[in-house]
C-alpha cells in the first residue's frame, strides 16, 4: 500500500478539502507571530481535533486542556522552523503526541508497554471499510480505547483522522514499519468485537 495515501477510505473530494484546509494552515502559520489574529484561527481549528486525540491518551479533560495549550505554546515559538515537508496538522499532531507522552511520564502514569516488533505486516481486512453506521462505529470506538496505547494512537490517527501510516509515522516518532506492525496487532485486538457486531447486524437483517 502507499504510504503516501490514507488509509481508511477518503474520497477525492475529501482530499481536496484536506489540501485547501492545509494551505489555509499554512498561510496562517506563516502569519502566526505578525498576526495575533492568525494565531487564534489556528487555534480554533485545531482545538476540537487535538483534545478529542489528546483526552484519549491522558484521560483527563484538565491534563488534555494543559497539553494544547503546551502545543500551540510551540507552535507559537518554532512556527518559522517549520520547514513545510510534511503538513501543518502533522507537525502539530507531532508536537502534541510528544507533549502528551511527557504529561503521561511527569504524572507517573504508565503508557503501555511499545512494541519492539518491526516485521512487514498486511492485513486486507480494515475495521474501517466494515462499519456502515454509527452503532458499529461507537463500539469500535470503546473498543480501541481499551487498546494498549502504542496500539491505540495508530489506530487513532489512521481511522478517525485519515493520517497515511508515513504521516503516522512522523507524528509518533517511529519508522513506517513499527506502525504497520501496531496497527496489524490492533486488528487482530479489534477483529473479535467487530466480528461479533457484524453477526448480529446480519441476524437482526434477516429477522
Amino acid at each position: 500500500m502507499d504510504d503516501s495515501t490514507p488509509q481508511t477510505g477518503v474520497t477525492a473530494g475529501e482530499a481536496i478539502d484536506r489540501g485547501a484546509d492545509d494551505a489555509r494552515d499554512l498561510a496562517a502559520l506563516r502569519r502566526l507571530q505578525r498576526e495575533p489574529a492568525a494565531f487564534e484561527r489556528l487555534y480554533r481549528e485545531f482545538y476540537p481535533r487535538l483534545f478529542d486525540f489528546v483526552l484519549r491518551i491522558l484521560g483527563s479533560p484538565s491534563d488534555a486542556e494543559e497539553t494544547i495549550n503546551d502545543t500551540m505554546l510551540v507552535v507559537w515559538r518554532k512556527a518559522d522552523e517549520f520547514a513545510g515537508r510534511s503538513k501543518v496538522s502533522t507537525w502539530i499532531f507531532g508536537i502534541a503526541y510528544k507533549k502528551a507522552l511527557k504529561r503521561l511520564k511527569a504524572s507517573k502514569r504508565r503508557a503501555a508497554r511499545e512494541l519492539q516488533v518491526e516485521v512487514e505486516a498486511a492485513d486486507p481486512r480494515d475495521p474501517a471499510d466494515q462499519v456502515s453506521d454509527a452503532a458499529l462505529l461507537e463500539r469500535l470506538r470503546v473498543a480501541v480505547a481499551r487498546l494498549p496505547l502504542a496500539q491505540r494512537s495508530i489506530v487513532q490517527l489512521s481511522f478517525f483522522y485519515g493520517y497515511s501510516y508515513g504521516e503516522i509515522a512522523e507524528i509518533v516518532d517511529c519508522p513506517v514499519n513499527t506502525v504497520k506492525t501496531r496497527m496489524f496487532y490492533a486488528r487482530e485486538r479489534l477483529r473479535p468485537v467487530l466480528d461479533k457486531a457484524l453477526d448480529e447486524e446480519k441476524r437482526h437483517a434477516r429477522s
